[in-house]
């Protein structure tokens, strides 16, 4: 089956089943391997990818269900929020062995992009299922705070 999609702001026709996780749609067939795959069943959240700028699990969501939306993954997030966020991971270092990076960035840069100044409820909500082997949960957190006091600066 022929699906047209929208991945990082570029046009795409995929062959391939309708039932196809968008995860390894990004993978596999773009190529995009910023994405990873953690535990297929939506609970780690390092597949975490933005659908119209909403965090989705990419490992459980199926190409069909993604037609006709706007799909961000780490290679093509590009806002303030983002780049704030990123910085404070740098700043804080928070990454340990990285795996969940990718996810843990999205799901943090949409909670910024809906919510400029997140008590650390909203941050626990946000990223509650994303889930750090290496338990750098408080360097996260604190990245989030960071890049929030950034970005209500820079408003």
């Amino acid at each position: 089956m022929a699906v047209s999609v929208n991945i990082n702001g570029q046009d795409y026709n995929l062959d391939v089943p309708a039932d196809t996780p968008l995860l390894w749609a990004i993978r596999d067939n773009l190529q995009l391997t910023g994405t990873k795959f953690g535990c297929g069943l939506a609970q780690c959240g390092a597949c975490t990818v933005h659908m119209a700028g909403q965090p989705i699990r990419s490992c459980v969501t199926p190409i069909s269900a993604i037609v006709g939306q706007q799909i961000t993954t780490i290679e093509g997030i590009e806002s303030k929020a983002a780049d704030l966020i990123q910085a404070a991971w740098e700043k804080l270092e928070v990454p340990q062995c990285g795996y969940c990076q990718s996810g843990q960035i999205m799901a943090a840069s949409a909670l910024l992009a809906n919510n400029a100044s997140p008590s650390d409820a909203d941050i626990d909500a946000a990223m509650s299922g994303n889930i750090c082997r290496c338990a750098t949960y408080v360097r996260i957190r604190q990245a989030i705070k960071d890049a929030a006091t950034a970005l209500n600066e820079v408003a």
